[in-house]
């Protein structure tokens, strides 16, 4: 067993980071990127880039044909990782190659259901497990459907990380309650995407979520800008980008996909930069 090892009673890494930050007054930063896009080994670097950026946890995004949560960035950069027949399979072992760069911080894989339930769920979580992923977010799976999944996500020590929008308190209630790892508040109704504002209800929302939860609360869906990071830092536990990062690596695709050395650095090294420039200087309280 390593000292990472999540199950019969120690600890999840998110767990891990979220009590280090608390203890700190930080706000964790998660980055996501799209696997494959532009191919395998270049999604290592660009992880191993978010790590130096100063991202606490990240979301490996596994392609999908009919990414129903995802904006058009997200999806354009789906539709080249799967051009390369980029599989699932690719996606989890990212997770174990990442670590043999030496990268500490911990993973999540996020994924829509169908292919996890194709895989197996005892076979997808037990994958997860063995390539040191520490939680799993399912965006089309709803709280009433979740059981069996959340069984074996319990099972292997994987924090099943749910969704919660702007519904009712009865609803953001019972869905906090189950709650591991974090729950990933939706800043804004729709697919994920670059936004210059938020829906008004936003701050009375998060302060449900917040008085329902017994984990932290993270806000994802648009933020993009450290200004939007400082927005939400004293409110949320942790700030989600997506959209805004994958959007990064589509403009720096000539450097990133280049033939010379130096122009993939340069690549990577603008991306990276990017993430660097999005950590929030406010502090959690």
């Amino acid at each position: 067993m390593s000292e990472r090892d999540n199950v019969n009673g120690s600890t999840n890494l998110i767990d891990d980071v979220f009590a280090r930050l608390k203890a700190s007054g930080e706000t964790a930063l998660i980055p996501f990127l799209t696997m494959g896009d532009p191919d395998l080994d270049t999604s290592v670097d660009l992880i191993e880039a978010a790590e130096r950026a100063g991202a606490h946890i990240i979301e490996i995004g596994v392609p999908y044909s009919d990414p129903l949560a995802d904006g058009p960035v997200i999806q354009r950069a789906a539709e080249r990782a799967l051009r390369n027949r980029v599989s699932m399979m690719d996606c989890i072992g990212i997770g174990a190659k990442a670590r043999t760069r030496g990268v500490k911080m911990p993973f999540i894989l996020f994924s829509y259901f169908n292919p996890a339930y194709q895989l197996g769920l005892d076979k997808f979580f037990s994958l997860l497990r063995e390539n040191d992923f520490s939680g799993v977010i399912l965006p089309d799976l709803p709280l009433e459907e979740d059981a069996e999944t959340r069984a074996y996500a319990d099972k292997y020590g994987i924090h099943l990380i749910p969704l919660v929008a702007p519904t009712s308190e009865a609803r953001v209630e019972r869905i906090a309650a189950q709650a591991r790892g974090f729950v990933y508040c939706v800043s804004s109704l729709g697919v994920t995407g670059v936004r210059s504002t938020f829906h008004e209800g936003i701050d009375a929302f998060l302060d449900t979520v917040r008085r329902a939860a017994t984990v932290p609360i993270c806000i994802g869906f648009g933020i993009s800008t450290r200004e939007h990071a400082e927005r939400f830092a004293s409110r949320c536990d942790g700030v989600v980008v997506g959209s805004a990062i994958v959007r990064q690596v589509e403009e720096a695709l000539p450097l990133l996909t280049s033939s010379s050395e130096e122009e993939h650095k340069r690549g990577v090294q603008a991306v990276e930069q990017f993430i660097s420039d999005l950590k929030p200087r406010t502090a959690n309280v």
